[in-house]
């Protein structure tokens, strides 16, 4: 930010000193130091003045510049540049001595401490004595070590003036260019510098206007008041030679600028001769700004330096850099025009806030920018999401994506167990204790005794998740009887192909019981993911009619189809895929979600596991065996369904599933993952629990699009790396938030995609719009 700093010589004059306050500010922020000090008498520094003065104008005269304003001849006709460059050093060194003197130093040192020379330093010196307004005091050594350093002058009084509405919203900055007597100079390089900037401004030039038409036009709303010909001042009052024969004091158009600055007049320009009784003049209507020339100036020195002022000022420069690089730029000319750089010089009210160009409208510059920066927003980030996807088509992103879709199953609050389901578990001490010579966990004698003490409560349905590839003993017709029972739905495994050995032998699988028919007979395969994580769920399947698990549908669909049956729910394939009640059971597609090229083979669903921990009620088959259960069992069986299965870690029946988080203790075991597939199949009938759900393939391209925008309109709006990374966080926060709450409704979003595009669009559009947003 720009330092302000607003020296007040109060109390005084040049010839008797001053009293001095300096107040040291930054720009938007009211809160100042202030420091104070004195300047002694310099009397010397008037007579050098006066000289200079003198022999500037003679010198002016015998050089036959072309200077904007009637030099008439003085006493003084002998002068050589010698003679006059001494001077100006004399008068240089005078104001730096003043400057340097004891009762000064204080403030220079405070400013010296608390200033940077790379900051911009706007000075402003305010006083109304009309000889220190006309000192070169940019020659202070302060402003030579201070290189952004700009001095301004400003009345000791000022105000801030109430600006009317403004009515329309500008494409371009709006100039009322004034061409007044032109006698023995060229304006016709005024107007060509002007018309330079059409492209950004909306000019009005009026050349020899009359006083009528003058009064008229400055009524309007106008940025910048811009005045070339000849002009003088006397010590109160400006006068401008509106043409060959009319002249008029800014007196006279008191009511016409008012109207102006009151309309949004921001600038005036004079640049023409001899103009801080202009300046002054405009100062006491409150117009914010205004630059002039101090002395005659030359044709050449002010075409050169209105050249270079609008093109740094129109380019994005501060008004006070702006005239600080033309002044300087000035330099080249001194050969052939002493003193240049000391002509021009900003008035300021300190009132009114410092504005630049951009600010004063929409100039077509700034629109195309942005249009271009938004353009280069746009395709950024259409080419990020198209890279990101292309990434994701190749699998690259599937583990990330899974990995975080886990972390959202996890982070779901607990819902209660499942009421409807009993697990009856066969532990490791329960298939010890039957002293088993096969490889079994359940005895034919066992089974029946299990199915002895439950069917008298009466249970919906019986689900055995344990293989029985062999028929009943012929001492065990109790067991078959119970086999053969309508609610008894067993289990068997298909045959497969050796994915690990692929030259090896098809596995087998695992035969079903022969007492029990194909229609109460359910296949137990799970279909696994790449780190063979359980996150599908698989509801039929083709399968060899020769073979020996002769079912195409699972174990969980076969005891929730039973389940619902006995409450008239039925089964039936429409349009949308296999519906029970209102619940339709959605397809799984090679390409769903976090999925890439998956093996969809069969009828799969995604999995939405219960966040219950147990999934349901849980007894052993020896607290049932034993009678200890025997008060309870009527109301943990009847009408539920009662799922039995191995628990045993010896059977290696455990699997990882999204509440695993790669630790081995938390893998469930073969019929509680069961148990969460009916519980998902009944919940979904019954409950209006929802099914996980997807976006078709071209809403999940738009999806990531949209955050890979969103990323690129937060690297096009920020300005700096924190702000930047601040932004993002909140943008990945809110993304993240936004998908898991989805989430909770069932639906899986690309989260890990989304936000890859939006980090790097962020990044990337920062990247490549930083330098249009400095220029």
């Amino acid at each position: 930010m720009a330092k302000i700093l607003r020296l007040s010589f109060e109390n005084g004059d040049v010839q008797h000193g001053f009293t001095v306050t300096a107040r040291l500010s930054e720009e938007g922020n009211p809160q100042y130091m202030q420091f104070k000090g004195r300047l002694p008498a310099a009397p010397e520094i008037i007579e050098l003045y006066r000289k200079w003065q003198l022999l500037y104008l003679a010198l002016c005269q015998r050089l036959e510049l072309d200077c904007r304003i009637e030099i008439e001849a003085g006493d003084i006709t002998h002068v050589s540049q010698v003679e006059f460059q001494d001077l100006c050093q004399q008068l240089s060194d005078k104001i730096n001595n003043w400057f340097n003197s004891e009762p000064f130093r204080p403030i220079e040192l405070e400013l010296r401490t608390h200033l940077d020379p790379v900051e911009e330093i706007r000075v402003m010196i305010e006083t109304d004595d009309r000889l220190l307004q006309r000192l070169p005091l940019n020659l202070w050594k302060f402003c030579g070590d201070y290189p952004k350093v700009e001095i301004a002058l400003s009345p000791s009084e000022y105000r801030r003036t109430k600006k009317l509405p403004t009515k329309t919203t500008k494409a371009k900055v709006r100039i009322l260019a004034i061409f007044g007597n032109s006698k023995g100079i060229n304006l016709e390089l005024d107007k060509s510098i002007l018309e330079e900037l059409s492209e950004q401004a909306e000019i009005e030039f009026l050349v020899d206007p009359r006083l009528e038409d003058l009064y008229d036009y400055l009524r309007q709303d106008w940025d910048i008041l811009f005045f070339a010909g000849h002009s003088s001042s006397s010590e109160e009052q400006g006068l401008l030679h509106l043409n060959q024969t009319d002249s008029l004091t800014l007196n006279e158009l008191k009511n016409a600028l008012r109207k102006a600055i009151s309309n949004g007049l921001k600038l005036a320009i004079f640049n023409s001769c001899d103009g801080l009784g202009l300046a002054r003049k405009l100062a006491e209507l409150d117009i914010p700004q205004v630059i002039v020339m101090r002395e005659p100036i030359a044709d050449t020195v002010a075409h050169e330096f209105l050249k270079n002022f609008l093109s740094a000022f129109a380019d994005g420069q501060t008004l006070y850099s702006a005239v600080r690089d033309a002044r300087e730029g000035l330099e080249k000319l001194e050969n052939t025009n002493p003193c240049a750089t000391w002509l021009p010089v900003i008035y300021q009210n300190p009132a009114e806030p410092l504005t630049n160009w951009q600010d004063w409208c929409a100039p077509r510059r700034q629109m195309a920018i942005a249009l271009n920066q938004l353009g280069m927003v746009l395709l950024a980030s259409v080419a990020i999401a198209a890279f990101v996807m292309v990434g994701r088509q190749s699998e690259i992103l599937q583990t990330w994506e899974l990995q975080a879709f886990d972390l959202g199953m996890r982070l779901r609050s607990r819902e209660a167990p499942d009421s409807r389901i009993l697990i009856v578990k066969v532990t490791e001490a329960d298939v010890q204790k039957q002293k088993l010579k096969e490889k079994l966990s359940l005895s034919d004698a066992t089974l029946a005794k299990l199915l002895a003490k439950l069917r008298p409560h009466h249970p919906k349905v019986i689900g055995l998740d344990i293989y029985r590839d062999f028929p009943v003993k012929s001492n065990q017709q109790h067991l078959l009887t119970y086999l053969q029972d309508h609610r008894f739905i067993g289990v068997c495994e298909v045959e497969r192909a050796n994915d690990d050995n692929p030259g090896e032998d098809a596995y087998p699988g695992i035969g079903s019981p022969p007492e029990i028919p194909k229609n109460r007979l359910g296949f137990s395969d799970f279909v696994f993911d790449r780190d063979r994580v359980i996150r599908r769920q698989l509801l039929f399947m083709d399968i060899n009619p020769k073979s020996s698990c002769a079912t195409n549908v699972s174990f969980s669909f076969q005891v929730a189809r039973a389940y619902l049956a006995g409450i008239g729910i039925q089964p039936q394939r429409t349009g949308k895929g296999w519906q029970l009640g209102n619940a339709v059971f959605r397809q799984l597609e090679a390409n769903t979600s976090g999925y890439r090229h998956l093996d969809a083979l069969g009828y799969q669903i995604l999995l939405n596991y219960r966040a219950a921990d147990p999934i349901a009620k849980q007894v052993t088959l020896s607290e049932i065996l034993s009678g200890s259960l025997d008060a309870q069992l009527p109301s943990l069986v009847k009408e539920r369904i009662v799922l039995i299965g191995n628990t045993a870690r010896s059977f290696k029946d455990y699997f990882p599933t999204p509440y695993s988080s790669d630790n081995e203790s938390e893998e469930l075991p073969g019929v509680a993952i069961h148990a969460h597939m009916v519980s998902q199949i009944l919940s979904a009938v019954l409950d209006d629990r929802p099914l996980l759900w997807w976006l078709p393939l071209w809403a999940e391209n738009f999806w990531v699009w949209g955050w890979a925008l969103v990323g690129g309109i937060l690297g096009w709006q920020w300005r700096s790396p924190l702000q930047l990374g601040l932004a993002i966080a909140v943008a990945l926060s809110i993304l993240s938030g936004l998908c898991f709450v989805l989430l909770l409704k069932g639906g899986w979003l690309p989260l890990v995609p989304a936000a890859i595009a939006l980090a790097i669009a962020s990044v990337v559009t920062y990247k490549v719009t930083q330098p249009e947003r400095k220029s």
